[in-house]
């Protein structure tokens, strides 16, 4: 047993303590999992272990404020592809999604897997081994089941609307009628009752292209849609009265019930303000405009006039979304694509089926070239600015990473195209390889559009091509003043979720680096809009701060690797063991050198570390 004084010492940092201030240079020294002393010239024959970081930032653990890693989390609780990148608090059970409430099965029906698995793209093999992975069927066990748990990161939780509406009325009630006097008094109480057990608050979801996975409801959307204003109403009183945080998504079908629903948030018209946390904001490339809207209203909402506390979350990077073939959250919003993804991902026939249906391929013609072509008041609003449907359908938009010709790689579909045509007419040498030529002889010559050239892919290759689309923060033209916003959070990283289609761990160090591109003291401020401000909005304690006597959750990192770094080009897709499949990865080695999650390194130099995963470190945190 160590004699010294302290466990750690780091000297020579440039600390940013996440109030905002700007840096001072100074050791930390750590002490049984808490930070025992601050300042100039700590004696190092007082630690067991010195780390130099001369040159090097010290920050409080970072925040990830909305994640999926609900399912990942009880199979792998030290969540390591987390800590790489710095973070040391997740917040889960957004979306309206969780397991707090348990597996939810009854007879057939398999709550986790039918709500999961189209949401947050995540297939069912997965899910069915997170599924497995649940001892628990209430509210109260799920959240001690974390005490004896080899806890990575802090992990705070939502209680996901979804699944209470579940609990309450069983899944096939909570999509095919309204709940009775009695079922919400139960849906309430149970709320009630989570808010005692430290639970974040309440979340809900409206986002139009969020189905259900399992027959014979995949023409259902998630149970949180079905619910009325006035039932979230008498929900969202319980988490206002405990000044609780309600995390939602905007009804975009119809913007005027959208900021009818977020005028929740008034104190004025409610009696009390409702902290409100709300997908998203970024400068969409269809509809590079549409954030003016939701951050003008939300300045409306917390004026003095109606009393509100909302935010929209904000991503640290543009939005990149993979797709395999045509499965991906994106085409989820088309309705004939939302048919095919609705398939079983194995079914290859029945996509087959679909996709050489008559019927179905007038559809997708229809969806497809919706808002482009032709004259109309769908075209004059893609024009404008406000489009009917945001999922980008541009093939020189859409870039192959992992196309099933190589000389296609890195091209972009609307290149291939280009050159089929040309190839088809006369023009042999537009086939640069046998391979190519080969490709190139399988396209029918009956193609008149873009939509008839993706219609021969997915018939030709299904879900064997990869290609990815910038649908949001294109360039990272705006990203660092949404970040900045005062009514914006950084967040919206959806780490856990989409595990073939995203990969956004590394949102909060891009946030840093665009920062860092403006100016020390922007640092500062990103410091703090990552750490202490977000902990101080959700209600959580003894997080996201650097000061005496605080848990000993921090971060060194390297300024020099963090300019040099481009998040782009530092994502991959990977085997993954622990779901026996391919997942989206961020890389950002070398950035972040030690991650500390109370007072023990669980990442450093390049590594997770023997303690992440071995030990209890973070905890379930209860809102004060």
């Amino acid at each position: 047993m160590s004699r010294k004084t302290w466990d750690t010492l780091i000297q020579n940092a440039t600390v940013f303590d996440g109030s905002g201030d700007k840096p001072r240079e100074m050791d930390i020294a750590i002490k049984r999992g808490k930070i025992a002393a601050m300042g100039m010239f700590l004696p190092r024959s007082m630690a067991d272990e010195v780390i130099d970081a001369t040159g090097k930032w010290v920050t409080p653990g970072l925040l990830d404020i909305h994640t999926h890693l609900d399912l990942e989390v009880d199979l792998e609780p030290g969540l390591p592809e987390v800590v790489r990148h710095g973070t040391t608090t997740v917040l889960v059970g957004n979306c309206s999604l969780g397991t707090a409430f348990g597996s939810q099965r009854v007879g057939d029906q398999d709550p986790i897997v039918d709500c999961f698995t189209r949401v947050e793209n995540i297939p069912k093999s997965v899910l069915r081994k997170a599924a497995e992975a649940v001892t628990w069927d209430s509210t109260g066990e799920y959240m001690d089941h974390f005490d004896d748990m080899p806890l990575g990161p802090n992990i705070g939780i939502f209680i996901p609307h979804s699944m209470l509406r579940i609990e309450v009325m069983g899944l096939e009630a909570s999509i095919s009628r309204e709940p009775t006097e009695a079922e919400l008094v139960r849906m309430e109480s149970l709320l009630d009752t989570a808010m005692d057990q430290g639970y974040l608050g309440m979340s809900t979801d409206g986002l139009p292209f969020h189905y259900l996975a399992n027959s014979p409801h995949t023409d259902k959307r998630i149970p949180t849609q079905f619910a009325s204003f006035g039932e979230l109403k008498r929900l969202l009183r319980v988490v206002r009265n405990r000044n609780r945080v309600w995390q939602t998504t905007p009804i975009i079908e119809n913007r005027a019930k959208a900021f009818l629903y977020f005028a929740l948030t008034s104190g004025r018209l409610f009696g009390k303000t409702l902290k409100t946390s709300a997908l998203s904001v970024m400068e969409f490339v269809l509809a590079p405009k549409v954030h003016r809207g939701f951050l003008g209203f939300a300045a409306l909402m917390n004026s003095k006039l109606f009393k509100g506390n909302m935010h929209f979350q904000a991503l640290g990077t543009n939005f990149r979304v993979w797709s395999d073939g045509i499965v991906s959250p994106l085409f989820e919003e088309l309705d004939s694509t939302a048919e095919l993804i609705a398939k079983e991902y194995d079914d290859v026939e029945g996509r087959m089926a679909l996709l050489n249906d008559p019927a179905w391929v007038e559809r997708f013609r229809s969806d497809w070239l919706h808002g482009r072509v032709g004259k109309g008041l769908a075209g004059l609003k893609t024009k404008l600015g406000m489009p009917d449907n945001l999922v980008p359908r541009e093939l020189r938009m859409m870039i192959f990473d992992g196309a099933p010709v190589s000389e296609w790689e890195g091209e972009s579909l609307q290149d291939v195209y280009n050159r089929v045509q040309r190839y088809q007419r006369g023009q042999s040498d537009q086939a640069r390889s046998d391979a190519e030529r080969e490709a190139f002889d399988r396209f029918p010559r009956t193609m008149a559009d873009d939509a008839d050239f993706m219609l021969a892919l997915l018939r030709e290759y299904d879900k064997g091509f990869r290609f990815w689309v910038d649908i949001g923060n294109q360039g990272k033209r705006a990203t660092l003043d949404f970040l900045l916003h005062k009514n914006a959070m950084p967040g919206f990283n959806d780490s856990g979720a989409h595990i073939t289609n995203m990969a956004f761990f590394d949102s909060n160090l891009s946030s840093l680096k665009l920062a860092y591109n403006q100016s020390m003291e922007t640092v500062a401020t990103m410091v703090k809009r990552l750490t202490s401000e977000p902990a101080a909005f959700f209600g959580l304690e003894d997080v996201g701060k650097l000061e005496l006597g605080a848990q000993a959750d921090l971060v060194i990192i390297d300024p020099e690797a963090l300019a040099n770094w481009d998040d782009n080009e530092n994502r991959i897709l990977a085997y993954r063991e622990l779901f026996e499949h391919n997942q989206m990865l961020s890389r950002s080695d070398g950035v972040v050198t030690h991650t500390f999650i109370n007072g023990e390194q669980v990442w450093c130099d390049g590594a997770v570390t023997e303690a992440l995963g071995s030990k209890p470190l973070g905890r379930a945190l209860r809102a004060a």
